[in-house]
Formats: structure tokens, sequence, C-alpha cells
């Protein structure tokens, strides 16, 4: 099986890693050295923003 192609952007993974507070993790031990917990939270927030938009959109 090939290498998937990210859904998400790298500035946006690393602006939501930012806000989560596991950003150091993320540059001294690459995207592989978080928890499955703080991939989880990275999701929701992803999720979040995007429903937020697209409420702001709706306006």
């Amino acid at each position: 099986m090939g290498r998937r192609r990210s859904i998400m952007s790298d500035q946006f993974k690393d602006e939501i890693a930012k806000e989560l507070g596991i950003y150091d993790t993320v540059q001294q031990e690459g995207w592989g050295g978080i928890r499955a917990r703080d991939a989880g939270n990275m999701v929701k927030a992803a999720i979040e923003m995007g429903e937020r938009q697209l409420a702001d959109k709706d306006k």
C-alpha cells in the first residue's frame, strides 16, 4: 500500500499542535512522537475549526 496523501496541510497541523502545546514534541521527535490521545485531540480541533468556518460562512 502506498503512502497516503495528507488531508491537512503541514502548516495547519503545526498550528493545531502549537495550540495544543505539543509542537515541541513534534519538532523533537516528529509526528510519530505524539501520543494517540494528542493525535485524537488534533483531529477534534480540526473538525471544530471546520464546523466554525462553515457556520460563519452560512451567516
